[in-house]
């Protein structure tokens, strides 16, 4: 799962990267609205984490011009201000939840866990696909009832084929959301981990069709149904 953290204050914006990146999230940092609004506008994320005080844009200003553009990514506002004039106006704005500085990093998390689980899509909680099933919350992959251990990588990319089932995603679309965009990441390396997946979700369960299907020069796709 990819996160957008927009906060002008350095030390929280690296701060809530690292801590995010250590719970298995990909994450971009913005460091003001309007930097912030490009980068929301320029890729996918699950969910934007967001001051709302900035230099230019502010935080209401950047959700405003998302919804208008029918962005619906879940918005988790963060502020100094607890005053219910000001959460209201954030919450108008097409914020979805709202954090009130100083935070726990635990409850930020919790939030984040909270917001993943009522996307704008209809989405089970639990992922499933021909007896493969993947629990978001509890970070569990399971395949006709034998657990399946991950790596974080390959948990993330499963996670994306699994929320996508039935697209095909391109190699770019792989790296554009499993990893930041900082990092210095080939196509080549998406087939690897395709491989370390492969030899985790398929390959030990002969009697089982493959599930992650190669569509040749374009991507990879997860489908209920037999190709």
């Amino acid at each position: 799962m990819k996160v957008l953290v927009v906060e002008d204050e350095h030390r929280i914006a690296q701060a809530l990267k690292e801590g995010l990146m250590q719970e298995g999230y990909a994450v971009d940092v913005a460091y003001d609205g309007d930097d912030g609004l490009a980068t929301a506008e320029a890729d996918e994320y699950d969910v934007i984490v967001m001051d709302v005080m900035m230099p230019g844009l502010s935080g209401v200003e950047v959700a405003e011009r998302l919804r208008k553009q029918g962005n619906h990514t879940p918005i988790l506002m963060l502020t100094a201000r607890s005053q219910s004039r000001d959460i209201i106006t954030g919450l108008d704005a097409g914020a979805d939840d709202y954090l009130t500085k100083p935070f726990s990093f635990d409850v930020l998390l919790a939030r984040v866990r909270a917001l993943l689980r009522r996307p704008t899509e209809a989405l089970d909680s639990v992922l499933e696909a021909d007896g493969l099933s993947l629990d978001p919350v509890k970070r569990r992959v399971r395949r006709l009832g034998s657990e399946i251990s991950l790596s974080g990588k390959e948990y993330a990319i499963l996670e994306y084929l699994m929320r996508n089932k039935g697209r095909i995603l391109s190699k770019n679309n792989i790296i554009s959301h499993v990893w930041d965009f900082d990092a210095d990441v080939l196509p080549n390396n998406v087939e690897v981990f395709i491989t370390y997946l492969r030899g985790k979700i398929d390959k030990p369960f002969p009697d089982a069709r493959p599930l992650i299907q190669t569509v040749r020069g374009f991507g990879y796709v997860i489908k209920d149904e037999p190709a």
